[in-house]
């Protein structure tokens, strides 16, 4: 749990957040504990907190918890009081998506199948539906008794319904019911997008997304997508839940409406910039990891105070009462969704696949950490803000004394961005004007940087400017308190020279693979060869120091800031880690990893009940600054069961069309399907901490199937959409350890009109499984030494 005394203080002010009387900028995931295994939470919110977040949002559906009237569950799976408690061990604050209505693509957008049943207004101020919520609402606050902020827990916040556009009455109603029933939290939100009319007493909060599962299968790029690519103060975007705003509440904004202007009331919050992407039958959308990237670097870059992600990790859909509780047209939903997988192409994935937007976007997350309170307080001006794909796209975030200058080139592969010859931005400061860089850089396509404009380096010395990005700072002295020496990491841009302009209150010299020259009083340093984990520049004034580490992308990619026995450490890892009481959590797939640690540990040593067999660490090869062990894990690795397959499909029945929008529905007859019986021996599942099936395939849409006792489970699905297919056969072992497990294919058949990326749309009709391949994840477990 957060240590600081109950008397911290959050507030709202119409620009940004204060935590302590200082400018706070959060940085939030969506992570939906009903959706993930109990057994499974600690991970992914390490994860979580690895990655840069500093809190999590979480759902609450109401058809999980009151499947019947009156019949409340909290255990398990649905635990929310555990969660939240977990998720402040990690040293995560919560953000309590309260409902009652959710959407989240849940059946009936979370709420109960017998609440629907009764026909009641819902969503209004009818007075059976407030005591039904109020029922509701007074279980769930009790399960957060005693974790509020205000009670030294870690929930600051709580958002009331979701995409909820004319009621602001009834929005400040739930509020109003919450706080009666005992909730107090310092900031209260309710989703803005859409043209929401939301009341005073809430904060307004927005969404971006690269794309729309939810727009028609003929739609080839959302008119919405583009927009989220270049900087705006605009921060509503009336094509997020457009299609249900139509089918479920008859609003129908003006083909003339435009997303509003900047509100100078309230501070520029987000909550749902997307971490990836769902997929429904008809439309399949495949974002990629520098689309999210690029679009959450936008949001800072126009303004945005608090960065939100849906979704952060992606989970399974639950299976009720009623069955499986996925949003469809069977319940008069817009969208067939996948019946179990809610993966959503998020940097953590459904099973706990960390993927590689999870390190571009923690590059932000450590800069944020290190700088987000002085970018909370900038304004921002954009410059290059049209369509036209020529000019370009530029903004600046300042408070007059210093800030940042954003510059991008980037926009998804459907429509990308040329290089820009040239670039330099004039910086109007409050007491001068600063040219970045000194000299003219042409910036590549397809990048997006964001470049310090008199940054503070320390010791009297100021970083007028760079051509590399601001990582993160930590003192690497031998304990950690300011008794050593200051290391500022930057990371460089691929085709981009690195130049690092300082200055300083004397004569400013510099050691590393630099050449100096002068501009304009302050020293130039140009870097000579290229970034890498052992470039340091040491810097040097009248009054002191510091060190200034510049490495490239792969390497920062790699980069982690942890706590590790007891200190803060810079960690380079080939694999997944995350810190878990003072020690090191390794996730890997791969036998052999290599750790690197600044400042050093004495040691590092494979804890005691680690379960990856055979799993050891010895000292590896060290460079300059760091320190290096490799880690042997001979039980990680992958198993292939079956490669090239191409089994004869029968041609699928005509396509159906179904929901209040008449889009394409997903298959419900299995009878035709293709069935694929994998035998997986018991050794390729046994000795580590989870087995994933990988399948690589092409087709229209599957499901996987294992049998325990009498009854045959449908484990997992997937709608093909360029992506490989993960099961976690891990809950399963015994069971396909015995009677293998049968994938139940569909075939593709291009004239059904289901859009997919046009990076995978030229596939054959019919059905192939390039490969599968169990894939052995172990844990294991590392302890420093003193």
């Amino acid at each position: 749990m957060p240590s600081d005394a109950p008397a911290r203080t959050i507030r709202v002010t119409p620009r940004y957040l204060e935590r302590d009387g200082r400018p706070w900028f959060p940085v939030t995931g969506e992570v939906h504990y009903s959706r993930i295994p109990r057994e499974r939470w600690s991970e992914v919110l390490g994860h979580a907190r690895a990655g840069g977040l500093d809190s999590v949002a979480t759902y609450v559906f109401w058809q999980a918890h009151e499947p019947a009237p009156g019949d409340f569950r909290w255990d398990g799976d649905l635990d929310l009081r555990a969660f939240v408690e977990t998720a402040g061990r990690h040293g995560l604050d919560v953000v309590v998506r309260l409902g009652p209505w959710a959407h989240g693509e849940a059946r009936y957008g979370g709420f109960p199948d017998w609440l629907v049943e009764r026909g009641l207004r819902t969503r209004t101020n009818d007075p059976e539906y407030l005591r039904l919520v109020r029922a509701f609402y007074a279980q769930t606050i009790a399960q957060l008794s005693g974790l509020a902020h205000a009670e030294g827990g870690p929930v600051v916040g709580a958002q009331l319904d979701n995409e909820l556009y004319d009621q602001p009455d009834h929005l400040a109603t739930l509020r109003d019911l919450a706080e009666e029933l005992g909730l107090r939290v310092p900031v209260w939100t309710a989703t803005g997008w859409g043209g929401a009319q939301v009341p005073p007493t809430l904060l307004p909060v927005y969404s971006a997304y690269a794309d729309g599962f939810w727009e028609d299968s003929d739609t080839e790029w959302p008119a919405f997508s583009p927009v989220h690519f270049r900087y705006s103060t605009v921060r509503d975007d009336l094509g997020v839940g457009a299609d249900l705003r139509e089918a479920l509440d008859g609003i129908t904004l003006d083909d003339g409406a435009g997303p509003g202007a900047a509100d100078d009331d309230h501070p520029y919050v987000t909550c749902e910039l997307g971490g990836g992407m769902h997929v429904a039958y008809h439309r399949r959308p495949l974002v990629t990891p520098d689309d999210v990237a690029a679009l959450a670097l936008a949001k800072i870059g126009s303004g945005s105070v608090w960065q939100g992600y849906y979704m952060y990790a992606g989970g399974t859909q639950r299976v009720g009462p009623h069955g499986t509780e996925q949003e469809s047209h069977a319940t008069g939903y817009p969208n067939d969704v996948p019946t179990r997988t809610y993966d959503f192409g998020a940097p953590v994935g459904e099973h706990g696949q960390v993927r590689r937007h999870h390190h571009l976007l923690r590059r932000q997350h450590l800069w944020l950490r290190a700088d987000g309170a002085a970018l909370a307080a900038m304004t921002t001006t954009v410059g290059g803000g049209s369509d036209d794909p020529a000019e370009l796209r530029w903004s600046v975030r300042s408070d007059g004394r210093r800030g940042y200058v954003f510059v991008t080139t980037y926009q998804p592969a459907r429509s990308p961005l040329p290089p820009q010859p040239g670039v330099r931005v004039a910086v109007e400061l409050d007491d001068a004007t600063v040219a970045v860089p000194t000299r003219p850089v042409d910036l590549p396509a397809g990048v997006s940087v964001a470049w310090p404009v008199r940054y503070p380096l320390g010791e009297g010395l100021v970083l007028r400017s760079a051509t590399a990005q601001v990582l993160t700072r930590i003192d690497v002295g031998p304990d950690g308190r300011g008794a050593g020496r200051d290391l500022v990491v930057l990371v460089a841009t691929e085709g981009v020279p690195v130049e690092l302009v300082v200055e300083g209150d004397g004569e400013v010299s510099a050691a590393g693979p630099v050449a100096s020259r002068g501009d304009d009083g302050a020293t130039v340093l140009d870097l000579v060869g290229g970034p890498g984990p052992d470039t340091v520049i040491s810097v040097r004034g009248p009054s002191g120091g510091v060190d200034v580490l510049v490495l490239d992308e792969a390497t920062a990619d790699r980069l982690y800031r942890l706590d590790v026995g007891g200190r803060e450490r810079l960690v380079l890892s080939d694999t997944p880690v995350h810190a878990h009481d003072g020690a090191l959590v390794v996730h890997t797939e791969h036998p052999t990893v290599t750790v690197s640690v600044l400042p050093a540990p004495e040691s590092l040593a494979v804890a005691e009940g680690t379960d990856a067999e055979g799993a050891a660490v010895a000292p590896g090869a060290d460079g300059t600054l760091w320190r290096s062990w490799t880690l042997s894990v001979p039980a990680a690795g992958r198993r292939r069961v079956a490669t090239d397959l191409r089994p004869h499909a029968p041609a699928p029945p005509e396509p159906a069309c179904g929901g209040p929008m008449g889009r394409l529905s997903a298959p419900t007859d299995w009878s035709g399907a293709v069935r694929v019986r994998l035998d997986v021996p018991a050794d390729a599942l046994a000795g580590v901490d989870r087995a994933l099936l990988r399948v690589a395939w092409t087709g229209d849409v599957g499901r996987a199937v294992v049998h325990r006792a009498a009854d045959t489970v449908v484990v997992g699905d997937h709608f093909w959409h360029g992506r490989d297919w993960d099961l976690d056969l891990t809950p399963w072992r015994d069971d396909v350890a015995r009677d293998g497990l049968t994938l139940e294919l569909l075939p593709w058949r291009a004239a059904t009109g289901v859009w997919v990326d046009p990076s995978v749309r030229d596939v054959p009709d019919g059905i192939a499984v390039a490969a599968a391949d169990v894939v052995r994840v172990a844990r294991v477990v590392l302890t420093p030494g003193a």
